[in-house]
C-alpha cells in the first residue's frame, strides 16, 4: 500500500507540475502581443536578443564548422570506395541543413543560454526580486519571461543559419581541400539535392526549438526551490528537459515534414 501511495503521489505531482507548466506557457505566449506593442518592452526584447545572439555566435559557428568537417571526414572514404565521392556535397549539406544544424545548435544553446536563463531567474526568485516586482504592481511574466521568450525565439533561426553556413564550409574544406573531392561536383550535387523545403524545415525546427528552450528554462528558473542548491538543480533540470524536448520535437516534426514532402513532391533525390 505504501508503494501505491507513493506512486499515486508522484503521479499527481507530475500532473500538477505539467498543468502549471502549460498555464505558464499559455500566459507567456498570451503576453507576447502586449510586449511587442510597448516600446519599453521591445527594448527589453532587443537587449535580450543581443545578449543571447552576440555571446552565442562564436560557439555556434565553431560547432557548425566541426559538424561539417566530421561529416565529411567520416563519409568521404566510404563514398570513394563505391565511386560516389562527387556526391559528398549532397550528403554533407543535406544533413547539416535539415538535421544536425538545428538540433546541435538547440542542444548547445540549451547548455549555454538555457542554463543562464534558469540561473538568472532562479537567483531573482531566491533573492525575492520577483516578489518585489509583484509588490510594485508589475507582472513578472511580462517583464522577465516574455522578453526572454521572444528574444530566443527570434534569434534562433539566425544562429541556425550561421551553423549551417559554417558546417557547409567545413565540409567543403575537408572534402575538397583535404581529400581531393572535385569542388564543382561538390557544389553541383549540393545545389541539386538541397531544396528550399529543406532550408525552411530546418528554420521551422529552430523556431520550435527556441520556443521550447526558452519556456522550459524560464519555467524552471521561475519555479526553482530556495537556496543555491535549488538554483543549481533548476539549471540541471532545464538542460536535461530542454535536450529531451528538442530531440522529441525533431523526431515528430521530421516525420510530419517527410510525410508532407512525400505527399506533394514524392521521394526526394539522394544524389
Amino acid at each position: 500500500m505504501n508503494l501505491l501511495v507513493h506512486i499515486g503521489q508522484r503521479s499527481m505531482g507530475a500532473m500538477a507540475g505539467f498543468g502549471d507548466f502549460v498555464a505558464f506557457c499559455a500566459r507567456t505566449i498570451a503576453l507576447t502581443p502586449l510586449v511587442l506593442s510597448r516600446r519599453r518592452d521591445r527594448s527589453l526584447v532587443v537587449e535580450q536578443m543581443f545578449v543571447v545572439g552576440s555571446r552565442s555566435v562564436p560557439v555556434v559557428m565553431v560547432t557548425g564548422a566541426f559538424v561539417g568537417m566530421v561529416l565529411a571526414a567520416q563519409s568521404v572514404l566510404q563514398f570513394k570506395a563505391i565511386g560516389l565521392e562527387a556526391s559528398l556535397g549532397s550528403i554533407v549539406n543535406l544533413s547539416v541543413v535539415r538535421e544536425l544544424g538545428p538540433v546541435l545548435t538547440g542542444v548547445m544553446l540549451a547548455g549555454r543560454v538555457g542554463g543562464a536563463l534558469a540561473a538568472e531567474l532562479g537567483t531573482m526568485r531566491v533573492t525575492e526580486q520577483i516578489d518585489a516586482l509583484r509588490a510594485m504592481g508589475a507582472d513578472p511574466l511580462r517583464v522577465l519571461v516574455a522578453p526572454r521568450f521572444l528574444a530566443v525565439l527570434l534569434i534562433m533561426p539566425f544562429l541556425v543559419l550561421y551553423a549551417n553556413f559554417t558546417g557547409i564550409l567545413g565540409g567543403y574544406v575537408i572534402g575538397v581541400r583535404v581529400y581531393g573531392v572535385s569542388g564543382p561536383d561538390f557544389w553541383e550535387h549540393a545545389a541539386r539535392t538541397v531544396e528550399f523545403f529543406d532550408i525552411s524545415s530546418g528554420l521551422l525546427k529552430s523556431l520550435l526549438f527556441g520556443g521550447a528552450l526558452s519556456l522550459i528554462c524560464c519555467y524552471r528558473g521561475f519555479r526553482c526551490r530556495p537556496g543555491a542548491a535549488g538554483v543549481g538543480r533548476a539549471c540541471t533540470e532545464s538542460f536535461v528537459e530542454t535536450t529531451l524536448a528538442i530531440l522529441g520535437i525533431d523526431f515528430f516534426l521530421g516525420v510530419l515534414l517527410n510525410t508532407i514532402y512525400s505527399a506533394i513532391w514524392g521521394a526526394p533525390p539522394v544524389f
